[in-house]
């Protein structure tokens, strides 16, 4: 059966912030060496040690904003290892994953410059779990103080003149789990605590970003609120879409059963009732919406790939992945009113992974492809589009078959972006579209023929955009035919 939906492009809903579209890169597994970091004496082509291909990628897509060095890393790494001389620096043991032996060479300074060459903004998350309030205080006047103070001078005497520009900056992570296992209350007394050292210095503003819930734990961002939301300007939150048990089989990557493509779906979804649950408490503290909400972990999380070190969290990527990172944006997008920003778990050969790497070699996976499709939406005006969905159905249980977005940017362009979740079905798709004379449609779509469809370092294009021509134009609006499992941009002008 058709599906009816309404586009009022007058109707303007806010602006998507470009932040939404943020990453993630953990010193995990592969994530940072091999991944981003080679060193300046590899083979591979690089630049002062950092991949030249992984760069090149991430500009591609307009990467707005990069969160590290963690995750769970951030409350065990002690920023000091990673400066100066790299032959000088302190080896430690990556306890939380996997227990291999980092040496240090990628730090504060090869942060900073990988972020300068993708043009992009760093997010430092700082340490609370193992860390003191000096080391805090100490690592922001390193970055950001221009006058003279001994973290100045060191930062001087390691080859950086000026102070970086820093805008985003975490205190702790996951405090109620691997940042320290505490009680809300707990952290929010200790949050006040830090954060007040994390100074503003030389017109360098910082958004600091408080460690928020994990996933439906309403209490904790109640707590944060009520306690500490003047000190704030951003309250974080991490959910990941795990088809299984967590602990005991979260499920493949690949080669995994219908009713896993499903589940999968019906758990990306539940992405919008955290924001709006735990968007009301806000909104109860905080009815101006000052603070966003920073979910700056999120993602599909698989078994590992067999074979592989499971405290590695590599995983392949599928055209599943891809509508999951779909379905995601298009929730992002409706609450673009308290939402700042979001970093996908993780760039690089970790989790739902927008580059894999072997050696030389790199492929983009299919969420890489949605990243770069939907950058036309970055800061550009959210507008209207309203439908009911037809049912998807599985197994007794159903959910949408169809998610649509749509913005507008500043030339007036319309991009409308559209997501057919079923495995199975296609959607047939009508949109009245109001308040804009269309001359013009484009569009480009990603599917592919298996659940499981993915890119190898055989076949590195077995998924990717092609041109899409599904779609008739006349003169009350648009029909659409989508494929199953596709996600489609189409530009209207």
């Amino acid at each position: 059966m058709k599906q009816q939906a309404i586009l009022n492009v007058d109707v303007e809903q806010g602006i998507i912030n470009k932040n939404i579209y943020g990453h993630f890169a953990e010193h995990l597994g592969r994530c940072i060496y091999e991944g981003i970091w080679v060193g300046e004496d590899s083979p591979i082509p690089n630049t002062n040690g950092i991949r030249n291909d992984v760069v090149e990628a991430l500009k591609n897509i307009n990467i707005p904003v990069l969160r590290w060095p963690g995750g769970c890393f951030a409350d065990e790494y002690h920023w000091k290892d990673g400066v100066g001389q790299r032959e000088n620096r302190k080896r430690m043991v990556n306890t939380h994953w996997g227990g291999v032996v980092e040496n240090n060479h990628f730090g504060t300074h090869e942060f900073m410059m990988l972020c300068e060459m993708l043009e992009c903004e760093p997010y430092i998350c700082g340490n609370v779990g193992s860390g003191t309030v000096q080391e805090m205080s100490e690592w922001v006047e390193y970055m950001t103080f221009k006058g003279e103070s001994p973290m100045a001078n060191w930062r001087r005497e390691n080859g950086q003149e000026e102070p970086w520009k820093l805008t985003y900056f975490g205190v702790g992570n996951e405090n109620w789990g691997c940042g320290g296992n505490m009680r809300p209350e707990y952290y929010s007394d200790l949050y006040r605590r830090y954060q007040t050292y994390v100074r503003d210095y030389d017109g360098n503003k910082i958004y600091k970003i408080a460690g928020g819930a994990n996933v439906d734990d309403y209490n904790w961002t109640e707590v944060l609120m009520r306690e500490s939301a003047r000190y704030m300007d951003g309250l974080s939150l991490h959910y990941y879409t795990v088809p299984g048990d967590f602990w005991t089989g979260k499920g493949a990557a690949t080669g995994f059963p219908e009713g896993e493509w499903f589940v999968t779906m019906k758990k990306a979804l539940h992405m919008d009732t955290l924001i709006r649950k735990h968007g009301t408490i806000m909104d109860k503290y905080d009815p101006t919406k000052r603070i966003g909400m920073i979910i700056d972990e999120w993602g599909t999380w698989f078994d590992v790939e067999p074979g592989t070190n499971p405290g590695f969290l590599y995983q392949q990527n599928t055209i599943r992945d891809a509508l999951v990172a779909g379905l995601h944006f298009h929730i992002f997008h409706d609450h673009c009113d308290r939402v700042q920003m979001t970093n996908i778990a993780q760039t690089v050969n970790v989790l739902q992974s927008m580059i894999l790497t072997e050696g030389e070699k790199m492929i983009f996976t299919p969420t890489y492809h949605v990243f770069e499709m939907y950058k036309v939406h970055h800061d550009a005006t959210k507008v209207a589009i309203d439908m009911k969905a037809n049912n998807y159905e599985f197994d007794g249980e159903t959910i949408p078959q169809v998610s649509l977005t749509a913005s507008k940017n500043d030339e007036g362009t319309v991009h409308v972006s559209i997501c057919n979740v079923d495995h199975q079905n296609e959607a047939e798709v009508t949109i009245d579209i109001r308040g804009l004379a269309i001359s013009n449609v484009t569009g480009r779509i990603l599917t592919a023929d298996k659940m499981d469809a993915h890119n190898s370092f055989e076949d590195g294009e077995n998924v990717k955009p092609v041109e899409f021509t599904g779609f008739s134009l006349d003169g009350k609006g648009l029909d659409i035919i989508l494929p199953p499992m596709s996600v489609v941009v189409l530009a209207l002008n």
